[in-house]
């Protein structure tokens, strides 16, 4: 008996050998099979000291706010990230201004094609987008708390944005409409790009007062009905909207990454600040559950945003946790 366990125990580890050494090859080392999720720190042009850093902190890659580079120059990043065992999985777009002007639209395109083709060299396989914003001190926006939204299925259109009187609010939802309408213009005009270069586009909705409930965040993402725009999901940013796991169970399978962020809820529960990641009101253990489930563990990135507060090996004992589900 014992003699057929060590043989079936070889057997196991033989037949699991070949699925470590794709994961390596496909960018991750192989003790990321362990938990099934990618440990990563954001960095700005990746150098292979950097890198080696970030590696020594125990961390799989870097995510870049390096976007406006050259091909060239994102290769270059690339193999400093070979050389350290590490891997840039993704490039930080950022702000644009699709509900701008046709000059801004047409230059906030052009910004995201330069992005995706630095994406290409580094290696990447998506840029973070936030399409545009609306708001400002002149528009009269419900507070986080108070938005109960109705909405068009069809056109993401909203039909109010809170229980009772609309009137106050019209202004923003003529603003909200119009974003809406020209940012998925200008997304489907970046599709066959983002095709050619093999790097997805992941919207965020980063309190720019666009999409703020999970169905209404999670319909303008699955309208592209392309497999080129999925969503960038940020845990803290969520917070004084609505619950994360909320955000995860309507998103599933529409999350291409995750930001890893902390926010505490003022006592009342509303408003609050960002603090260090496993200090806030965040539920990672009910938010793990949910990317677990929406099938995010297996070959999901969870790159930590913020925690300034913490040493690189802290944040990485502390993302350990996290994705313990502690």
């Amino acid at each position: 008996m014992a003699r057929f366990l060590k043989r079936r125990t070889f057997l196991k580890a033989s037949a699991a050998a070949p699925a470590v050494l794709a994961l390596a090859r496909a960018g991750g080392p192989a003790m990321a099979a362990a938990n099934g999720y990618k440990k990563a720190l954001i960095v700005g042009k990746p150098t292979e000291k950097n890198l080696a850093a970030v590696k020594a902190a125990g961390f799989d890659g870097a995510e870049t706010n390096a976007a406006d580079v050259t091909p060239d120059e994102a290769e270059a990043s690339r193999k400093a990230a070979d050389a350290t065992g590490t891997r840039i999985h993704s490039v930080l777009r950022g702000w644009m201004k699709f509900n701008g002007s046709a000059d801004e639209v047409a230059g906030s395109i052009a910004k995201v094609e330069t992005g995706l083709a630095a994406a290409k060299g580094y290696g990447a396989d998506a840029i973070l987008l936030v399409p545009c914003r609306i708001g400002g001190k002149k528009m009269k926006v419900p507070d986080p708390w108070a938005f109960d939204i109705q909405f068009d299925p069809a056109t993401g259109h909203l039909k109010q944005v809170v229980a009772g009187d609309n009137a106050p609010y019209a202004d923003y939802i003529a603003a909200h409409d119009h974003a809406t309408d020209t940012s998925r213009e200008a997304i489907k005009r970046l599709i066959p790009t983002a095709e050619k270069t093999g790097v997805v586009i992941a919207v965020e909705n980063v309190w720019n007062n666009l999409w703020v409930k999970p169905d209404v965040f999670a319909n303008f993402v699955r309208s592209f009905d392309s497999k080129w725009v999925q969503a960038y999901f940020d845990i803290g940013n969520h917070v004084k909207y609505a619950p994360p796991q909320d955000f995860i169970k309507a998103l599933g399978a529409l999350i291409r990454k995750v930001h890893v962020k902390d926010f505490k809820l003022n006592p009342d529960g509303h408003g609050g600040k960002f603090v260090d990641i496993r200090e806030g009101s965040v539920d990672y253990p009910a938010v793990m559950t949910c990317l677990d489930a929406a099938g995010y563990r297996g070959h999901g990135w969870m790159t930590i945003e913020g925690s300034g507060g913490l040493s690189d090996d802290e944040k990485s004992k502390r993302l350990d946790l996290i994705i313990a589900g502690k």
